[in-house]
């Protein structure tokens, strides 16, 4: 009796160690990508000239669009439209999210993908690990530049209640997820095509005018619907619109509409590795 109580402790305790160790690989990988970018965060910092001769520019052309105290543009106070634009941008110069693309491209090219998907993790997976630790540290340092150059510049954000921050967060970073499962998507395209950075420029440049430099409002009403069933409206619009005017039904939906693309995202990455993949081994490696 004794013996069977061992041995289906020993088992529990193996199922549990293998249910450990997925997680386990990627923390380990985003751990060690955060401590490598850590040494490096005086470079990241030199980034931030861009960043605000970007800002400047725009705060002058906002500053020249609202010419009466109290107008509003597509329901936007000039404080808010600003304070949009800081935060997308933000997101952007913060991410990084073009190196994800990139590193795919580079990997199926130079034939380092046949290595990296020997080894004991998913690759998307991997990618996608180092990806977050990259933006760890990038991101609160952009955010903390994006917050002292709105405070003084522009004026705090109107209504922003620190009760809404942890919200606001899990939207910012469920809209950086999405954003590299799709970048992933399109970079796993090098293994039917020669090369994949023109979608890629597509997709960015999509995202950059579309919801990040202008929110989906300034469009037509019939463009509006379409822009809320892409990726735009939860990569960049969603987590910038909480920011700058938080409604906890605006919230509830975007939050709903990032799950929903996550996992679509999720399984169509899944779905065109594997079928890469599988091209890979038809063709002899």
């Amino acid at each position: 009796m004794s013996r069977q109580v061992k041995t289906a402790g020993l088992n529990v305790g193996v199922l549990e160690k293998r249910w450990r160790l997925p997680g386990r690989k990627y923390r380990v990988i985003y751990r060690s990508v955060l401590m490598e970018n850590l040494q490096y965060a005086a470079n990241i910092a030199l980034g931030f000239f861009g960043y605000f001769v970007f800002i400047f520019i725009f705060i002058k052309l906002w500053d020249y669009m609202y010419r009466s105290p109290g107008e509003l543009i597509a329901g936007y106070s000039k404080e808010q439209m600003i304070w949009y634009v800081m935060m997308t941008e933000m997101m952007w110069f913060g991410s990084n999210a073009s190196a994800v693309g990139r590193q795919v491209k580079t990997d199926i090219r130079g034939g380092n993908i046949a290595y990296l998907m020997n080894k004991p993790y998913h690759y998307t997976l991997y990618i996608l690990a180092r990806y977050t630790g990259e933006w760890s540290i990038r991101l609160p340092m952009y955010a903390g530049l994006a917050a002292v150059i709105g405070t003084v510049m522009v004026g705090p954000v109107p209504g922003f209640k620190l009760i809404t921050v942890p919200a606001m967060a899990l939207c910012i970073v469920l809209g950086l997820t999405i954003n590299a499962v799709f970048k992933i998507c399109i970079g796993l395209l090098s293994f039917w095509i020669e090369d994949s950075s023109p979608f890629q420029w597509l997709y960015d440049k999509l995202l950059l005018v579309v919801g990040t430099v202008f929110p989906i409002e300034i469009f037509p009403k019939a463009w509006q619907s379409f822009f809320k069933l892409t990726p735009i409206y939860t990569v960049c619009y969603g987590p910038a619109k909480l920011i700058v005017d938080f409604q906890p039904e605006k919230c509830v939906e975007i939050l709903a509409a990032q799950g929903l693309y996550l996992a679509a995202g999720c399984i169509l990455m899944f779905s065109v590795y594997r079928k890469g993949v599988r091209k890979l081994y038809v063709n002899g490696g």
